[in-house]
């Protein structure tokens, strides 16, 4: 196992530096639970769901552990202002944010000892959260899945370490161990994973999406929606390639929005992946298999800590 010691694991009361990203629809209660038990942080996505079915996914968290958890807030969502009211109610121990900033809800979150850990994809937005005061931030790059920016994990992340004092976390491209050792060494304190743990036994996505994520090669996804300024990086399918032919056509924002409404479920739920937005991570082609969660955090700290003790006999 990977022993170590820094500012994530203490702040957030975790074994491991592993914390599991808050996809919508994918990140379920059931998921979250098991990324925790096993000693990381694992997360329910609230995406744009009302309170009533993000409070039933906390208590299934509660039904299952007594680890810490996170609910991740998409600032966007229209139902932003009762998912904040319930993570306070239920005293939920830390929220990651994206899509938005969440300045005017930080005060109420740290009366309770809610952690709050935004999403950024530049030096400046990080700088900005540092002065909210924030507790740490995820650096993301461009070879996430889901939504994006435009740097990539080499270079964000460094970036971020030297622009703020606060712990950073890095996300996207990390599906293993060394993906783990190379985030520790570029100065994160810890790695968010999404795609890796989509292909987990206690993820209650479709099996067909599951098996899109085994099946993908490195240049199995592609990144639509750029014209409307929210771009997703998906699998490229029937409808990652009608979107890119309604872009190059020149459809309007509101057109490419309207087509994309309800595919993410339609994969996730229904198993659509031809048809559905089957959002998942450059990485996706390391991943060949499905197993626990406990067992993905043992093999990518058991791995990192190899690397590590590699790099030290070098040294």
């Amino acid at each position: 196992m990977l022993s170590i010691q820094n500012r994530i694991i203490q702040l957030l009361g975790i074994k491991y530096p592993v914390i599991q990203g808050g996809m919508a629809w994918v990140a379920t209660g059931e998921l979250a639970a098991a990324v925790s038990e096993a000693g990381g942080l694992g997360t329910i996505g609230a995406g744009n769901a009302p309170a009533g079915v993000i409070r039933e996914e906390i208590r299934k968290v509660k039904e299952k552990t007594d680890k810490p958890f996170a609910v991740n807030v998409m600032l966007l969502s229209p139902f932003v202002e009762e998912i904040i009211e319930l993570v306070i109610e239920e005293r939920v121990p830390v929220i990651t944010t994206g899509a938005g900033n969440p300045g005017k809800y930080i005060e109420k979150l740290k009366e309770i000892g809610t952690k709050v850990i935004p999403v950024v994809p530049s030096t400046a937005l990080a700088r900005r959260m540092e002065r909210l005061k924030v507790d740490a931030v995820i650096a993301e790059g461009a070879e996430s899945g889901g939504h994006i920016g435009e740097l990539t994990s080499m270079t964000l992340i460094p970036q971020i370490v030297d622009a703020v004092s606060i712990p950073v976390i890095a996300a996207g491209g990390i599906a293993d161990g060394r993906g783990l050792a190379a985030a520790l060494a570029l100065g994160a304190d810890a790695v968010q994973m999404g795609t890796r743990f989509v292909a987990c036994h206690e993820c209650t996505a479709h099996t067909n999406y599951k098996k899109a994520i085994i099946k993908a090669g490195d240049r199995d996804t592609v990144v639509t929606g750029r014209t409307t300024g929210h771009p997703v990086r998906n699998l490229r399918n029937f409808l990652s390639n009608k979107i890119n032919v309604m872009e190059k056509k020149g459809a309007s924002k509101e057109e490419i929005e309207e087509y994309g409404i309800g595919r993410l479920r339609i994969a996730v739920r229904e198993g659509n992946i031809k048809e559905g937005t089957v959002m998942l991570g450059q990485i996706a082609g390391l991943i060949s298999d499905i197993k626990p969660a406990e067992e993905i955090i043992n093999d990518i700290t058991n791995e990192a800590n190899t690397v590590i003790e590699k790099l030290r006999r070098i040294n």
